[in-house]
């Protein structure tokens, strides 16, 4: 089996993975029960900083038409996942990719945090009045006391539970190799 074809089917395997978790693990956010927390991005990247940044476009896109569906929130629900994700796992990879050591892992964790909430935030002021059809105001209203926490909640949780898990998938999926 030729490499590219073993990264491939690893990458498939984390992003079914990130499928089953958006499947199985969905904790609402108490302040606004539209937004809900789930693990994927644990999974997208792993996969980042197994394979580097621009593994996570592809895993991103795959995962977010396989949620579409599920989600209910069409076109508008894939491109707002699609920017969740990217923008803290590519930034993740990237930073661990020019650094892989704890520190580097650690820094490209935070730094996307800081990034996924910001982007999310502009996102949500943009998006959010026409999608929810409700005026720009209220959803400026939410920005602080609403999509900030829930962006940073779920970005803490995502990077947390991907220090926990990532050496230890890493070592297993190199003896598969």
């Amino acid at each position: 089996m030729n490499k590219k074809f073993k990264i491939f089917i690893i990458l498939a395997m984390l992003t079914s993975l990130a499928y089953v978790s958006v499947l199985f693990v969905r904790v609402p956010f108490p302040a606004a029960s539209f937004l809900t927390y789930d693990p994927k991005d644990v999974f997208i990247i792993i996969g980042g900083f197994l394979y580097g940044p621009l593994a996570v476009l592809p895993m991103s896109a795959a995962l977010s038409l396989l949620e579409m569906p599920l989600s209910g929130t069409g076109i508008i629900g894939l491109l707002m996942n699609m920017l969740s994700t990217c923008s803290l796992a590519f930034t993740a990879a990237l930073i661990y990719k020019i650094r892989r050591t704890l520190f580097g892992a650690a820094s490209g964790l935070f730094l996307g945090v800081i990034i996924m909430t910001g982007v999310m935030l502009l996102w949500n002021y943009i998006v959010t009045p026409g999608y929810m059809g409700v005026p720009r105001e209220m959803v400026v209203n939410m920005l602080l006391p609403v999509f900030l926490p829930f962006n940073l909640l779920k970005g803490v949780y995502n990077t947390a539970i991907t220090m926990l898990v990532y050496k230890r998938i890493s070592k297993i999926l190199n003896k598969i190799k």
